[in-house]
């Protein structure tokens, strides 16, 4: 079975400035599979930056473990994470001054990250993957003669010049338009369907979910939920484009709760839990819960007690994940 590419493990780090300390992750656990896809979100402040500057080598945790294509970041050398940056992953930035050399064209800036990373030999590669990301037509271009969104499909361009297993973006869409935006996704869409290659996209662009097969929400320095899309044909061979939302849960039995069940069910401090067969039930601190023994062999079921919570309030606190289209999803928000 293949090994993941990415697997973070119980991460955490702490930034200290003068006598203050600010935990950016708080035991962050993430595994991406070869090949896999992947969006992150979450509001500013969640931990999304800090988690890939750690998987890209700039950073290191302050504890936990990170392993990205069989390299346990951690215990990497300078010289090791140089090689690692260089061969491993690539990296899209947000500010594409950050990407490209404003004096040399978009297959220069190609060709110099291959030189630097020792490869030399057949320069038609680099038009190779100017043409994968969409922008081979412009390949003698200067950077400054190119719109936005050609700008960010030259850089991934750039980022997959060394063939890295890992493509790592932070925020690619974040200063372009909607159709440019569009364009920036499906590239990162293609270079996956084409070479395989895994990515992780940081971003806040709500349109990215048409893109990626999986998105992991981080709030509070932690995993806090995720979504699945799958293609669903039905019975006249119609196809639906679906999704499902899960909790995750990490080794230790902690999870978070959507922000807007906690909202409309009230639950906040010390909530009361009830294990059944297939699930588990969550109440309000505050609401008592009878237990009732169950009736005697041939007595008749009575109607559940007065003071029992209300139907609407268990079932909405209990019910398991339903199966939904993306067009549900519209509108949600994430915190």
């Amino acid at each position: 079975m293949t090994e993941p590419d990415i697997v973070c493990e119980g991460l955490v780090r702490i930034f200290a400035v003068a006598d203050i300390e600010v935990q950016a992750l708080q035991g962050l656990d993430l595994v991406i599979g070869s090949g896999e896809l992947v969006a992150l979100v979450g509001a500013s402040g969640s931990g999304k930056s800090t988690l890939l500057s750690i998987l890209s080598g700039l950073d290191q945790p302050t504890a936990g473990s990170a392993t990205v294509a069989g390299r346990h970041l951690p215990s990497l050398s300078a010289r090791e994470r140089v090689d690692y940056r260089r061969e491993v992953v690539g990296f899209v930035w947000q500010q594409t001054a950050r990407n490209l050399l404003p004096y040399l064209s978009a297959v220069e800036n190609v060709q110099l990250a291959r030189a630097i990373g020792g490869d030399r030999s057949d320069p038609a590669r680099s038009r190779d993957l100017l043409e994968l990301t969409g922008v081979g037509d412009v390949a003698d271009r200067r950077p400054g003669e190119l719109s936005g969104g050609q700008q960010q499909r030259v850089a991934i361009a750039v980022a997959l010049a060394n063939a890295p297993r890992v493509l790592l973006a932070d925020e690619p869409t974040g200063d372009l338009d909607e159709h440019a935006s569009a364009e920036v996704l499906a590239t990162f869409e293609a270079v996956n369907r084409e070479l395989g290659t895994t990515a992780l996209i940081v971003t806040h662009d709500p349109a990215v979910s048409e893109h990626v097969q999986r998105t992991v929400q981080i709030r509070d320095g932690r995993t806090s939920t995720e979504v699945l899309r799958w293609t669903h044909t039905d019975e006249t061979g119609q196809e639906h484009a679906m999704a499902e939302e899960f909790v995750v849960l990490d080794k230790v039995g902690r999870m978070q709760l959507p922000t807007d069940y906690m909202r409309q069910l009230s639950l906040r401090d010390r909530v009361r839990l009830e294990l059944n067969p297939d699930h588990v039930g969550v109440w309000r601190g505050d609401s008592p819960v009878e237990r009732v023994d169950p009736p005697a062999e041939g007595a008749p079921v009575d109607a559940a007690p007065a003071d029992a919570p209300p139907a609407d309030t268990t079932a909405a606190a209990t019910a398991p994940p339903t199966r939904r289209s993306l067009r549900d999803h519209q509108g949600e928000t994430h915190d």
